[in-house]
């Protein structure tokens, strides 16, 4: 098979297309033939050599795909051949053929064509794993969502206001928080204008956000802290912003607040496995029903991934931007 390789840390040309061998499926796993996938900002660390693999997964990048089963390994029940199936991975989506375990797979939601399925799992998977199995959000809560345009941006304001809950939302520029609010976005905050604790403060009569989910990291640590209610629930996802920050612990304290901090591709298999079931009981359903769908902003050919990785990176995309095989 054909998977795009790295043999070299780098920019977007770093990104190889080459012949690789064609992956076996273990016992518990499955092979999919890859239809599409899609580009996460891990990929994008990845390539440059910031972010490897975990210890025994696929070497080439790609976090999610969506294709068709070609063969089940041992002990591999409920699925068979020739199902149309999305998947969570910890790696190896950028390639022809990818090995899945079997409990990281997901049925093509009614309603969703099986390419765009390629960008449901990562987003659906961290969302409902941070906003509501780790931060317990509720209806008549408000929510502040760093990055409100971005693929998991997109999910969090659906997922949320599907619950009934208050969401808002900083984005860079007009265009993005419009698209923010047409998904459902109460509070639209531009953070290249605009202080974001200060806004939030604003529409909340001061009260501020009781989850807020987090991508950029040190930069935002203060702020958010700020922005918090009581009780309330930081949720850092992400690093833009940098790694290393100052915690006000007497401010904490005051809010009888938590900061929480979470990765998705590194987890143990049964916990995505459990991750993976909880979206397929709560979020199908809803995507099936036309409540929430999946953003997606381009296409490009999976053989030119270094296209989709310079959209990723140029900040100018809103939602997620897929990569699609080459036809058999």
């Amino acid at each position: 098979m054909y998977a795009i390789t790295i043999p070299e840390p780098g920019g977007p040309e770093a990104l190889v297309w080459a012949e690789v061998p064609d992956p076996v499926p273990g016992e518990g796993e499955v092979l999919v033939e890859v239809v599409a996938s899609a580009v996460n900002r891990a990929d994008l660390l990845q390539r440059q050599g910031f972010y490897d693999p975990p210890p025994g997964s696929s070497p080439y990048p790609g976090l999610e795909c969506s294709g068709r089963i070609a063969a089940l390994g041992p002990g591999v029940s409920g699925w068979s051949v020739g199902d149309e199936v999305c998947a969570l991975l910890a790696g190896g989506g950028y390639a022809e053929k990818v090995v899945v375990p079997a409990g990281q797979l997901l049925p093509v939601p009614e309603g969703v064509d099986l390419a765009t399925a390629a960008a449901l799992p990562e987003v659906t998977c961290t969302v409902w794993s941070n906003i509501f199995m780790i931060a317990h959000l509720r209806p008549g809560e408000t929510l502040l969502v760093h990055g409100g345009a971005s693929g998991i941006g997109t999910m969090a304001i659906q997922l949320a206001k599907a619950v009934g809950a208050r969401v808002a939302v900083t984005a860079g520029g007009p265009e993005k928080l419009a698209r923010c609010a047409g998904l459902g976005a109460d509070i639209l905050i531009d953070y290249r204008e605009q202080d974001f604790v200060e806004e939030l403060h604003k529409a909340t009569d001061g009260a501020g956000a009781d989850v807020i989910l987090d991508i950029v990291g040190a930069k935002y640590l203060e702020r958010n802290v700020k922005a918090l209610a009581v009780n309330g629930r930081l949720v850092i996802i992400g690093l833009q912003g940098g790694v290393k920050g100052e915690l006000n612990l007497g401010a904490l304290l005051a809010k009888r607040a938590a900061v929480l901090a979470t990765t998705l591709r590194s987890r143990p298999e049964h916990e995505k496995a459990a991750i993976v079931a909880a979206v397929r009981e709560h979020v199908w359903p809803l995507v099936a029903a036309g409540t929430v769908r999946p953003v997606v902003d381009r296409t490009v050919p999976l053989t030119d991934a270094a296209e989709g990785h310079r959209a990723l990176e140029s900040g100018t995309h809103v939602g997620k931007v897929l990569l699609i095989a080459p036809e058999k």
